[in-house]
């Protein structure tokens, strides 16, 4: 018998907390359901930790639902408190808009946004009339329960502080649910588990306002199996822009995952069916390896296309077989040069300490096209074109400028 939307959803690792789980289950099984997902944007790029929501939105409109994405251009100027320990720095206008622009072109990497409707919660939040707004929203909400919330009972227990404009954002995030169901009807919200009580605000306040019924679910929260946030590397987030990460950097995030982890991201990172999934997770020891690239394969793809992603893979297996490829990172220095130095220029390493560190532990081999060959002392150069590994997973093709 064939999984229905929301059990393949949960199925798949999707769904933490729900509203109501037996009606939500019922709207999806619906022709059609339009849902909304709001994404802050505080930086110029989205990086994998804002995947598993753009996943679940693509999963919905291959189902026939219709997603609205809101970009966040008037919470951004407060910033969301959730989850942090101190107030966010205060963004620029300016700043708002570059990063709205340049997220903007991301989201067609995994969703249809010809049919999407794409707002920006500026048009209707900086017109907002404060008084107004008090006494008709501002009238819904308990300070009693907000101060109760955990993101604020958190920073309070801390004596971290707690500004008023933070103690808004609740506020706000739940106004644009009222917005968006009284403009296009839109009676779901999904966002990550930091934001429970912002989506419940919302739930709530569009029953007092309109009296209608209206649901909410989260995603969890991924760390990795040793405990990480997901999506950290040593060089910083994991970028979906191939601006920021080549698609071979990306592949290789994927293939050098935990093997404890390889079969819950293949269930949220790619699409392959959950029968597929099963059978890989029987494979054992060295054999665990057909999964990973499997995995690196299928979520490269997502992203970059199947064609990058088989690239990408041939470019690894050439690597660390051995061989070069023109797909491999490349990074251009005027030679000769200090190995430290390249080992940090490159991001393999964040400081010459802990590169002639790594030089020392035997962990530095230079490629010359015959091999590779370990770095045994701390000041050597290279002098002319080669690949440089540092450790088994990392390597940089280095090219004379």
């Amino acid at each position: 018998m064939e999984m229905d939307l929301y059990d393949q959803l949960h199925a798949r690792g999707f769904i933490k907390q729900c509203t109501n789980p037996e009606l939500v289950k019922q709207i999806l099984s619906k022709d059609k359901t339009t849902f909304y997902i709001g994404f802050d944007p505080t930086a110029d790029c989205l990086h994998i930790g804002h995947l598993l929501p753009l996943m679940v939105m693509s999963w919905l409109q291959k189902a026939g639902h219709q997603p609205i994405i809101i970009m966040g251009g008037g919470t951004a100027m407060i910033g969301d408190p959730s989850g942090k320990d101190k107030t966010r720095d205060m963004l620029t206008q300016a700043q708002i808009e570059h990063n709205l622009q340049s997220q903007k072109r991301l989201f067609a990497k995994v969703v249809n946004i010809e049919s999407a409707i794409i707002c920006n919660n500026a048009d209707w939040l900086t017109s907002l009339g404060y008084i107004n707004f008090l006494r008709d929203i501002g009238k819904h909400f308990s300070v009693n329960k907000m101060i109760k919330a955990e993101g604020a009972r958190q920073r309070l227990d801390r004596d971290q502080g707690y500004s008023f404009i933070e103690f808004n954002y609740h506020l706000l995030q739940s106004y644009d649910f009222l917005v968006l169901h009284q403009k296009y009807n839109c009676n779901l919200q999904i966002g990550g588990d930091d934001q429970w009580f912002h989506l419940c605000g919302g739930v709530d306040l569009v029953r007092r306002e309109e009296g209608k019924q209206v649901f909410a679910f989260t995603i969890p929260l991924l760390t990795t199996a040793s405990g990480k946030k997901m999506g950290k590397t040593e060089k910083g987030a994991v970028w979906i822009d191939e601006q920021k990460l080549s698609p071979f950097e990306y592949y290789q995030y994927w293939y050098n995952v935990h093997d404890a982890d390889v079969i819950k991201f293949m269930k949220l990172f790619t699409y392959l069916p959950l029968e597929d999934i099963e059978k890989f997770a029987n494979l054992k020891g060295a054999a665990i390896n057909q999964a990973k690239h499997k995995l690196a394969l299928e979520a490269t793809a997502v992203i970059h296309g199947a064609e990058a992603a088989k690239k990408a893979q041939q470019a690894a297996k050439s690597a660390f077989g051995g061989g070069q490829s023109a797909d491999m990172p490349s990074h251009q220095a005027t030679l000769p040069l200090l190995i430290t130095e390249i080992l940090v220029s490159t991001g393999m390493c964040k400081s010459k300490s802990e590169a002639r560190r790594l030089i020392k532990g035997g962990g530095v081999k230079i490629d010359f096209g015959s091999g590779k060959e370990a770095v045994k002392d701390i000041n050597a150069s290279l002098h002319k074109e080669a690949i440089v590994w540092a450790g088994k997973k990392k390597c940089v093709q280095i090219t004379s400028s």
